[in-house]
């Protein structure tokens, strides 16, 4: 009897049954990456709306304008299929435009204006500071008794006037409160408002004195302002401005201002008021620069000085690493690995804190150089111009070696060893390959970081500023600028950030400009012929 046969599956019964979704058009699958953009785009978004904020609150508007157009951008590229490529170039776009071109810009029109000390804002600000400045306590009036008060966390003052209590602050002049109550003469509380207590006033002394509320919306019957947080006074300036003639008036010896072409009240015999405001004063700052006597002589002085600390650092770094990776790339040299990472250490540690040591070190007084190793000598190492000057490009050596040789080392280690070869079968001697072969191959392969070491240290600010604030000055100059100064170094002290100058952000941004137009011509003509180079090998 036969036994029975198993059913045949065929294939297609074989198979197992697919399941098919159909997809509505507006189906889409949602991935945690998909969330993990949402949420980063939130977060870029809650920081540019923030921005967007504070640049309208200060009125920057073409701060708010760049950061809507950043925020529109980066939705779109972000949340778009079309823009795939965008979304890796767009952040490197946005830092670019916003610390590189936007900075440039901006120096670039501040060194058209007269920005600087006395010009510091808008001819509003200005007329409001005068006025300010001006006010003088108004004769025979009575003083009132004082609180200092808070509301939704500005100051101001409640004054008795006459039994009643008045309160305002910088912005609301003085208006009657009702339900104050006053106890032995003094304010003892003002509904709506919170008093400030004894120990606050004084540990916001400074917010208290510069306080101003106006007595009244007409603006002729002076301020109150406070001395000691507990008695006021009538303030009035000396000062009137008519908005209509645009003019500030002397109300005590009744001199007439008038704006000139230069952001001042002028007087007709000619003499100013102390605050202006920025205006458009062309080439001024660049004629200063280089026609004022006072400004050109030491900025040739400094222009020989920075091309000389530049090149002079690059090369004495360069051939100095060069040196080394020489020595230790010959493989009969031993404990290569072991002396390699002796000669980085100065590159590993920071080299604000290397200016820092060595200009400790080199105090005539007290410095281990003089006290330890030369025995108590006073050798002037800061304080004399050429040893100071000597002193900047050891302590640069010093810093900037390590990278040179750690640059050198790849680039010879990059270089075929089959030429080498060649070169010696060909009976080149090693004098001959190092400077046909070896040499011109290594300028290839670091001539562009050569370059940018070269603008590097043009604009080295830190070396100079750390370790000798650009000292010993120049005694024959009326502005503060010394021996070791570099062109931005120079720029810092003339723009009077440092305090020893008067500020003068216009002038100094001039020569900013002019610092950049040298790097960037250098850094080109440098570049072309570094082509060239390559083209011949």
């Amino acid at each position: 009897m036969s036994q029975p046969q198993a059913p045949q599956l065929s294939t297609a019964d074989s198979e197992p049954e697919t399941l098919h979704v159909r997809r509505t058009p507006h189906s889409r699958t949602y991935t945690p990456g998909f969330f993990v953009k949402v949420a980063l785009m939130a977060l870029v978004n809650a920081l540019g709306v923030f921005i967007v904020i504070q640049a309208w609150v200060a009125e920057s508007w073409a701060v708010l304008a760049v950061m809507v157009a950043l925020l529109v951008a980066a939705d779109y590229v972000y949340f778009s299929r079309r823009s795939l490529p965008m979304k890796y170039i767009l952040p490197g776009l946005a830092f670019l435009l916003v610390f590189q071109v936007f900075t440039v810009a901006y120096t670039g029109y501040v060194a058209f204006t007269n920005y600087g000390q006395g010009h510091n804002s808008s001819k509003g600000d200005a007329i409001e500071a005068l006025l300010i400045q001006n006010e003088q306590r108004v004769e025979g009036s009575s003083s009132y008794p004082l609180a200092v008060v808070e509301r939704d966390g500005e100051l101001g003052f409640a004054v008795v006037d006459d039994g009643t209590v008045r309160a305002g602050t910088a912005e609301e002049p003085l208006a009657g409160i009702d339900g104050a109550v006053v106890t032995d003469g003094a304010v003892a509380e003002v509904p709506g408002w919170e008093l400030v207590d004894r120990q606050t006033v004084i540990t916001r002394q400074t917010e208290v004195v510069e306080l101003r509320v106006p007595v009244s919306d007409d603006a002729e019957q002076g301020s109150i302002r406070t001395q000691d947080g507990r008695n006021g006074f009538v303030y009035r300036s000396v000062l009137e401005y008519d908005e209509a003639a645009d003019t500030m008036t002397n109300l005590e010896t009744g001199a007439v201002y008038r704006p000139n072409d230069t952001g001042q009240f002028e007087a007709e015999d000619g003499s100013t008021l102390n605050v202006g405001w920025r205006v458009p004063v062309g080439l001024d700052n660049f004629t200063t620069a280089f026609g004022d006597s006072r400004y050109a002589e030491p900025f040739l002085q400094v222009l020989v000085w920075t091309f000389a600390f530049a090149i002079l650092t690059v090369g004495l770094t360069f051939f100095l690493g060069l040196f080394f990776a020489l020595v230790l790339n010959d493989e009969r040299v031993r404990g290569r690995k072991v002396m390699r990472a002796l000669l980085i250490l100065p590159y590993a540690f920071p080299a604000l804190m290397s200016y820092l040591l060595w200009r400790g070190m080199l105090n005539t007084d007290f410095g281990f150089v003089n006290q330890v190793l030369l025995g108590g000598a006073e050798v002037p190492w800061l304080t004399n111009e050429w040893l100071a000057r000597a002193v900047v490009l050891g302590v640069q050596l010093w810093v900037g070696f390590p990278y040179m040789f750690l640059i050198t080392t790849g680039a010879l280690q990059s270089i075929p060893s089959d030429v080498m070869e060649a070169a010696r079968i060909d009976g080149a001697g090693r004098l001959r390959i190092f400077r046909s072969l070896t040499l011109p191959l290594l300028f290839i392969a670091v001539a562009p970081l050569l370059i940018s070491s070269f603008a590097f240290n043009f604009n080295n600010f830190n070396g100079i500023e750390m370790l000798t604030e650009g000292g010993p000055r120049f005694q024959d100059t009326s502005v503060p600028v010394g021996a070791t100064d570099i062109l931005i170094t120079m720029v810092y002290s003339i723009s009077g950030l440092d305090g020893r100058a008067a500020t003068n952000y216009g002038l100094a941004s001039a020569l900013s400009l002019v610092i950049f137009l040298i790097v960037a011509t250098i850094s080109a003509i440098t570049f072309r012929k570094t082509q060239a180079l390559e083209d011949i090998s």
